[in-house]
């Protein structure tokens, strides 16, 4: 795995700051992953603007790995042996052909339910929200890691929980005031981009992005989701990336930009019938949501969405959830649930 240093950091914030943002992207993928030693990749899909220019086409030597099936299914010729492999698809002709590059990746992620709740970093000296508690996580083989994103006052994204850091508001403060920010860990306060790249790393520990309501108006949270999802796909990290958020037209405004992307909601009031109207990945609830709510586990999944409770830290509770077979538990203690789990796979 690549080191992540102070300097590393500083090189992927100046290079986030100067991008160009993305727009809306004309070609995407349904899914992102694909199973060991399998072939299939899902299938392509054409934005209502790219329609009618021309059929989508396999570009360079993504000809000579892939195939386009007539309903755009798109394969490998081979299964993939290596983590990840790039795919490049255009539509169109002439000067108005579109073309984008997409990243599959060999779906070696972990199925074990276990959560780190900002990373591992309560037993392992790493501050929450870091990097190197991100890494902790990986290292701990947790399924996946969950993180925190707010937006600068000028539009950068940053990984931390509170809308402030030590009293400086995130939200009202310049990117380069807060890049120089330190975390108790010694790391400076990680940008998304560098948070990002110090994930996309591996393929066995998913990302759970967090977009953080802003607290300034509604229109600052649309641009925040529009930010995020630019700097994932800006990295091809869809493979990577769920996204979670209290604010529903938070990730609303994810499904506009992404339309295949898994998003799940966590503030608790709508039940899994208007989720799955929505076509939401799943929830991911508190857990006295769903102890005064425990049909709703049998509901969400006869209804095909993802149960995730959050923050689950207590054994006890942590017990009730996998008996009743949470697909996901978010904790402060994934070492704890990572032994529960590992006995419970023995009986």
């Amino acid at each position: 795995m690549r080191i992540v240093t102070p300097f590393t950091l500083l090189f992927c914030f100046f290079i986030g700051f100067h991008a160009p943002a993305m727009a809306q992207q004309q070609i995407t993928l349904t899914k992102y992953t694909v199973k060991p030693g399998a072939t299939e990749a899902g299938q392509v899909v054409v934005s209502p603007a790219a329609k009618g220019k021309a059929k989508v086409k396999l570009v360079g030597a993504s000809a000579h790995l892939f195939t386009l099936g007539k309903d755009h299914t798109l394969k490998a010729k081979k299964a993939i042996s290596e983590p990840w492999v790039d795919v490049v698809l255009a539509v169109g002709q002439g000067p108005s052909t579109v073309q984008d590059t997409f990243r599959l990746v060999k779906d070696e992620f972990i199925t074990n339910r276990v959560i780190a709740h900002r990373g591992a970093f309560k037993n392992t000296g790493a501050t929450e929200n870091s990097i190197g508690a991100l890494q902790h996580a990986i290292k701990l083989g947790c399924a996946g890691s969950e993180f925190d994103v707010h937006m600068s006052a000028d539009s950068v994204l940053f990984v931390h929980h509170d809308h402030d850091v030590d009293g400086i508001h995130i939200e009202k403060t310049p990117a380069a005031e807060l890049i120089k920010l330190k975390l108790p860990n010694g790391e400076n306060l990680p940008t998304l981009e560098a948070y990002l790249q110090a994930g996309l790393q591996q393929n066995k520990t998913k990302l759970i992005l967090e977009i953080k309501p802003s607290s300034l108006s509604k229109a600052r949270g649309q641009a925040l989701a529009r930010k995020v999802v630019e700097l994932v796909q800006k990295h091809k990290a869809q493979g990577w990336v769920d996204y979670i958020s209290f604010d529903y037209d938070i990730l609303k405004k994810v499904q506009e930009l992404e339309p295949y992307a898994k998003v799940a909601y966590l503030n608790g009031e709508k039940a899994p019938a208007e989720l799955a109207k929505d076509k939401m990945y799943g929830f991911d609830y508190h857990q006295s949501v769903l102890q005064k709510n425990p049909h709703w586990i049998e509901e969400a999944h006869r209804l095909g969405l993802t149960v995730n409770a959050w923050t689950v830290n207590s054994p006890d509770m942590m017990d009730w959830l996998l008996e009743r077979k949470a697909d996901f538990i978010t904790t402060n203690e994934p070492e704890l649930l990572l032994e529960k789990v590992r006995k419970l796979a023995t009986e």
